[in-house]
């Protein structure tokens, strides 16, 4: 079975532009960046999923993202950053590897916000749904 792209990356096999680095996370600049100084956050542990990974993993994983934006910020001093990631193939996950994308913004650099992802709000209500999560 072939190795996730991620995880070859982890080990060596292909190399990288490393941002950060620790014993559980590794950063790094995306190779076909959406905007300059877009890095890419993963776990060192395989998983493709959020799920996939203990509460302890995920809190080292979060701390890794907030040290990386800091450091984005201080370095590149954008206006803003996005930050988020892609969770299962329906939600745009290409690479099968939990990662979290930090994209720098400047003002008037043309990009959107979250909510310009999708706009389509299902046939429930919001107080239909609301329902769902009480039980």
């Amino acid at each position: 079975m072939d190795t996730c792209i991620f995880c070859r990356i982890v080990n060596r096999e292909i190399p990288n532009y490393t941002v950060y680095e620790d014993k559980h996370v590794l950063a790094f600049l995306d190779v076909k960046p959406h905007a300059q100084g877009h890095t890419i956050v993963i776990p060192k542990k395989h998983g493709e999923l959020m799920e996939d990974f203990t509460e302890l993993e995920y809190l080292e994983l979060m701390k890794a993202v907030r040290l990386v934006a800091k450091k984005i910020k201080l370095k590149l001093k954008p206006d803003g950053l996005n930050i988020g990631w892609n969770n299962g193939s329906a939600a745009g996950q290409v690479v099968p590897h939990l990662h979290i994308h930090i994209m720098p913004r400047w003002n008037g650099d043309g990009g959107g916000s979250q909510h310009s992802i999708i706009n389509n709000p299902g046939y429930l209500s919001v107080e239909e749904a609301a329902k769902l999560f009480k039980s």
